[in-house]
């Protein structure tokens, strides 16, 4: 319903498990290292537990898409069953073809699933069980597992074996009478909510996979959700996902603490706990106090977004606007210590970049009132031609453009330019930071070339059409964008050519000292002028972080997102 609004692909707070959409907090990452631990190591248990929604299942499915090629899994996800119906569900998930009369004897199982393991083995294979919600195994489905351990050669177990549950899988380990399957637990990991910086990241990387930009919920609405949820994933998915909906109806591009505050009531009204009669007090009088501001103000500012590309989002505090609408959240104050960070290295040389035209900072761009988009067009007709399109463009640059020179990109090139041409989603767009060539269609049918310059406080497209700029509503503008658009981008050695492995020159120089400033000199030993395989895994790296396409190819898209990373000077922007 609101994924073409906000320029998504796919709704990206599903609640249903997708490995697409992990974010590897640091907790994740240590849980599915454990895992990947059970995998690879022989002999015991491995147990991994977590609070209701804090992703272990999501952690399990990331898990088998990364099982080693010799390993074979048997994935229990029912564990309400009988010693019996247990054994025979394992012999399911690995295969094992049972007569008739072997089904009703436990023995007979056994001495069959013992057979598969000797045999996986001489083959030199891994079997790992892997039971999920574990915290519902009865007590005699536990002895049962224990005993499966008991499975094994002189030398190691024949089955590995990882419980997966809620805190209370702790409790029922901890019984006396479930001792001898506890002394057999060589690994434990619980799952921790995420911290207020790590929900914040949590929430723009999901927005991203699913093609869109962080700006779309606004740093004291991410704040707000955080507090709400508790840090739990999943409650963070249901409530993002209704504050997009409320955020959709109300036609604003942004989801605001407003919107998220409204979606919080619309899914938990049972969870707003009663404060104390002078917190609530002071409520009431800070509320008033930020009334008068707002409307001292003339209105809501936007609020500043949360930066997509950040790796490690800095520790946040509890915004000060945030104080209306705290009954919402836990009367506890909230504090996050910032995490220490690696020291950074020091900067590689890289050759120097010459810019063609020095580009000014552009002045702040007026708020005017929304127009009308339709409208807008239709006046304008005469000055949303392709050349003008690019006079704008070239501006944006510095540059000036002559169309007696050849095409657009022939000009472009001419000037150490070139040209990209793409089609895909608004958030793709906005993820490329750059000025560029909007293709929009009015409902008459007529095409006009526009060009997105900048974006508004509060989130809108500013378009310039002849040499005035125009902000204009973002829900305006998606349903005449069909997702086509050209930008300009600065090749910072060779002719812009995509570089790949075997390729050389002093592009693969410029490529090489690059990502030497960005992740230091050992990530990329020297090898000059040639595209090797470890320059490749590290372009792969940094194509992973920025969601481009893992392909490890440096192309015009992974170039451009490159000269972001370095802030090179001389490259207008959409947002600085």
């Amino acid at each position: 319903m609101y994924t073409s609004f906000f320029g998504l692909n796919e709704k990206p707070f599903s609640i249903t498990p997708d490995p697409r959409y992990l974010y590897m907090s640091e907790r994740h990452a240590e849980a599915l290292a454990h895992l990947l631990y059970g995998i690879t190591e022989s002999g015991g248990f491995i147990q991994l537990t977590g609070e209701v929604g804090t992703g272990k299942t999501t952690i399990v499915r990331s898990l088998l898409e990364q099982l080693p090629a010799e390993a074979d899994v048997a994935l229990v996800l029912n564990p309400r069953l009988d010693p019996h119906e247990f054994l025979l569900a394992i012999c399911e998930e690995l295969g094992i073809e049972l007569s008739v009369y072997e089904r009703v004897s436990d023995k007979s199982i056994v001495d069959r699933l013992n057979q598969q393991l000797l045999d996986a083995h001489a083959a030199g294979r891994r079997v790992v069980l892997i039971v999920d919600e574990a915290q519902n195994l009865s007590a005699e489905v536990l002895e049962q597992v224990r005993l499966l351990t008991n499975l094994e050669t002189a030398k190691q177990k024949l089955l590995q074996i990882i419980l997966i549950g809620q805190p209370e899988l702790r409790e029922v380990l901890a019984r006396n009478d479930l001792r001898q399957l506890a002394q057999r637990i060589t690994g434990r990991y619980h799952l921790e909510p995420l911290a207020a910086d790590e929900s914040r990241a949590y929430i723009c990387h999901r927005v991203q996979v699913a093609g869109g930009s962080g700006a779309i919920f606004t740093s004291s609405a991410m704040g707000l959700i955080h507090r709400a949820a508790g840090g739990i994933p999943r409650l963070i998915n249901v409530i993002c996902d209704r504050s997009l909906l409320g955020a959709y109806s109300q036609e604003q591009p942004r989801v605001t603490r407003r919107v998220a505050s409204q979606a919080i009531r619309e899914v938990s009204p049972g969870s707003v706990r009663r404060q104390p009669a002078t917190l609530v007090a002071g409520v009431a009088v800070a509320g008033l106090v930020g009334l008068a501001a707002w409307l001292w103000t003339g209105g809501e500012r936007g609020d500043e977004a949360m930066p997509v590309a950040a790796a490690a989002p800095a520790a946040a505090s509890v915004p000060a606007d945030d104080v209306a609408v705290a009954t919402v959240a836990s009367a506890d104050p909230v504090t996050v210590s910032p995490s220490g960070s690696a020291p950074t290295p020091a900067p590689l040389p890289l050759p120097e970049v010459r810019p063609t035209a020095p580009v000014e900072a552009a002045a702040p761009v007026p708020a005017p009132e929304p127009v009308n988009l339709q409208a807008l067009l239709a006046e304008n007709a005469a000055l949303t031609d392709t050349d003008t399109a690019f006079a704008g463009l070239f501006s944006a640059w510095g540059l000036e453009y002559q169309p007696a020179g050849g095409t657009g990109c022939e000009t472009a090139r001419q000037q150490g330019l070139r040209c990209l041409f793409q089609r895909g989603a608004w958030g793709q767009l906005l993820g490329l930071n750059r000025p560029v060539i909007l293709s929009l269609v009015d409902r008459d049918g007529y095409e006009h070339q526009t060009v997105l310059v900048g974006l508004s406080g509060a989130g809108d497209p500013v378009l310039q059409i002849g040499t005035e700029q125009h902000e204009v509503p973002l829900a305006q503008l998606l349903p005449l964008w069909l997702g086509e658009y050209l930008l300009l981008w600065q090749p910072e050695a060779g002719d812009g050519s995509a570089l790949k492995l075997q390729s050389t020159g002093p592009a693969v120089d410029w490529l090489r000292g690059a990502l030497g400033n960005l992740y230091g000199a050992e990530a990329v030993p020297a090898e000059p002028g040639f595209y090797d395989s470890g320059l490749a895994s590290t372009v792969r790296t940094f194509q992973r972080e920025n969601r481009l396409d893992v392909d490890g190819v440096a192309g015009a898209r992974t170039m451009i997102a490159l000269n972001s990373a370095l802030k090179l000077p001389g490259r207008p922007q959409l947002t600085n």
